[in-house]
């Protein structure tokens, strides 16, 4: 795929229709499918195509029970979360902090907004879901996103410099959907915003793959923009090897239609690139380090199958989350890029997942849009400023 170029990235925008979705469609459908991406990819996560269709008795094509059955709270002691029935993991939790952050800053956030309101929003009390009970969002995340906790609430150091050190994984990636919508039709502001909030976080591929998601949000909510427009945007930004992954992996899926006959050639496409080796559970020992040739897995799978599936939401989400191996953050990522474009998420799907998670979906996608309405008026004042003084300082109109 050829990038856009700078002036081909900014088209005249047509008003919204009844066919063309508004800012708030947009945001909302985007939040929502991403939470129900991440709810239908929770229980299959960490298994391959093959096991999951043996489990369940061919590919999964709504939400489905715990991978153990009943014995979920016992079968892995490690991490004994409710997983399946319709609950969202820790990518939908740590997208409504983020949210909740835009909430109290109300302008574009940087790596001290984390510290500053991330960090204590991730040590009060909320319900969680694969807990079934009321802690600390803390006591569910992944260790590599309790990283932002150990090292900015104990360990007090730089925000901009606290990411270094950790494993390199799509934790940050998985959690920026918000700061696409707030810089809705800039992908490169996008970017460049999600580069900062992942500092604390992330570093290497892990920190580029969250400026690049953010992109993609970004990029898809122009009205127009179409799966391939979304992935020009990502690759006229996308630096070292999440660039090549992500060409990689979308030059093969502009190959299929169908997402079954998609799930081999992707992770085929993919495998040079992703350091956790062939088997997810026990990655190789050069996993998530830091390096200029890698990439995350999630962010090109996400991408290439908005690619299979043309933009329509049941295709694109089932397609991630019958990919197996991380798919609950794969799922997450193509849910909110596909929703972004602005395809509806099944409503019988969002019911189901917001009463099994007990968690509104759409009072943070009102929330959002209300935040993204501001700070689109801050950039236009700042904008204005800063014309005027240039104008002053140059003498040029």
């Amino acid at each position: 795929m050829t990038p856009t170029t700078a002036m081909e990235a900014a088209p005249s925008a047509p008003h919204p229709s009844p066919t063309t979705p508004g800012l708030d469609d947009r945001i909302t459908r985007a939040l929502v499918g991403a939470a129900v991406g991440d709810a239908l990819g929770g229980p299959v996560e960490g298994w391959t195509p093959e096991q999951i269709a043996e489990r369940h008795g061919g590919r999964v094509t709504g939400i489905v029970g715990p991978w153990y059955g009943e014995d979920w709270r016992t079968a892995r002691p490690i991490a004994p979360y409710h997983k399946g029935d319709g609950h969202v993991t820790d990518d939908t939790l740590m997208t409504h902090a983020l949210i909740r952050v835009y909430a109290k800053v109300r302008d574009h956030l940087d790596a001290y907004a984390v510290a500053d309101h991330l960090v204590p929003d991730l040590l009060s009390p909320r319900w969680i879901p694969e807990l079934e009970a009321e802690a600390l969002p803390l006591q569910r995340i992944f260790l590599a996103e309790k990283w932002i906790v150990a090292r900015l609430h104990y360990g007090h150091i730089d925000p901009r410099e606290a990411g270094a050190g950790n494993i390199v994984n799509c934790g940050a990636a998985m959690y920026m959907a918000p700061v696409g919508l707030v810089n809705a039709g800039d992908p490169r502001a996008a970017y460049a915003e999600a580069l900062e909030v992942a500092a604390p976080h992330q570093s290497s591929y892990g920190r580029e793959a969250a400026g690049v998601f953010a992109a993609a949000v970004a990029a898809a909510c122009r009205p127009g923009a179409t799966p391939e427009a979304v992935v020009d945007a990502a690759l006229a930004l996308a630096k070292d090897g999440t660039r090549s992954a992500i060409e990689a992996v979308c030059e093969v899926a502009a190959r299929h239609e169908d997402f079954e006959a998609a799930l081999a050639p992707l992770r085929a496409a993919v495998e040079p690139f992703d350091t956790v080796g062939p088997d997810y559970r026990a990655p190789s020992l050069g996993a998530r380090r830091p390096s200029r040739l890698h990439a995350i897995e999630e962010l090109p799978v996400a991408l290439g199958m908005l690619l299979v599936g043309g933009g329509d939401y049941r295709r694109t989400v089932l397609g991630s989350v019958n990919y197996g191996r991380d798919c609950d953050s794969i799922a997450t990522m193509s849910g909110a890029i596909v929703g972004a474009l602005g395809d509806e998420v099944p409503a019988d799907w969002a019911a189901t997942v917001a009463e099994a998670s007990r968690l509104d979906l759409h009072t943070p996608a009102r929330t959002l849009t209300e935040v993204a309405r501001e700070v689109f008026a801050r950039d236009l004042e700042r904008r204005r400023a800063h014309e005027e003084t240039f104008t002053a300082l140059a003498g040029t109109r």
